[in-house]
């Protein structure tokens, strides 16, 4: 169980750290909607986080189990996959940096985010969250480590409840937050969002960098 919650943390972590979701969020609770579709929003993203989660736990428990001491070859080739897809992001996240003071391109669903209701807004979440690649790829992994790790049902739930609220935390803080002091939080989201949107794609590769690597050293360990 607890090699299994160590393997997981940083994939939980490394969703949890993704810019664009918490500069969304951010976008939505500087709205004129800001309550509903912020809330919305952090439904969905939870909601997105969970389903791929659960997918692959299920998926991944359909692989033959095996000895604990013996090798793991399917799962070691799918963490090894996963980590060098994840390295090849972090070298198109390095070389997207904005040079200079150049202001770096944001989505284009992002200048619309002032017309969201709350149930697009759990429709953006949850996409984010659960079809985006870079999240997909942890979540992927997540579930394998979960899936194969001989985990009772219970133990599965709590993995599972453990990389949710750790993955989850980035846009949940910001939005309870700003749901119990409103009026202090605008000055302090908005340096937030600044500083994110010029250092997105750094944050990114390095921390797609250091999971990579780590999933593929995990990988190595299977065989």
């Amino acid at each position: 169980m607890n090699g299994v919650i160590g393997g997981i943390l940083p994939l939980a972590l490394g969703i949890a750290i993704s810019p664009i979701p918490i500069i969304a969020a951010i976008l939505m609770l500087l709205s004129p909607k800001a309550k509903g579709t912020s809330v919305g929003f952090l439904l969905g993203w939870v909601l997105g986080i969970v389903v791929a989660v659960v997918v692959f736990t299920l998926l991944g428990s359909i692989i033959p189990a095996s000895d604990p001491d013996a090798s793991k070859p399917i799962a070691g080739t799918i963490q090894i996959v996963l980590g060098v897809l994840l390295l090849l992001l972090a070298v198109k996240q390095w070389r997207s940096r904005p040079k200079g003071d150049a202001e770096p391109p944001m989505p284009k669903w992002m200048s619309a985010i002032d017309q969201l209701t709350a149930v697009k807004g759990a429709g953006l979440g949850f996409l984010l969250s659960a079809v985006n690649p870079k999240n997909l790829l942890m979540a992927v992994a997540a579930g394998v480590a979960i899936g194969t790790g001989g985990l009772s049902g219970g133990e599965s739930t709590l993995a599972i409840v453990i990389f949710t609220v750790i993955a989850a935390c980035s846009v949940a803080v910001p939005v309870i937050a700003y749901l119990v002091a409103s009026a202090r939080m605008a000055g302090p989201l908005e340096s937030l969002r600044h500083w994110l949107v010029h250092n997105n794609a750094t944050v990114m590769a390095v921390l797609l960098l250091v999971i990579g690597v780590v999933l593929i050293g995990k990988g190595i360990g299977q065989f």
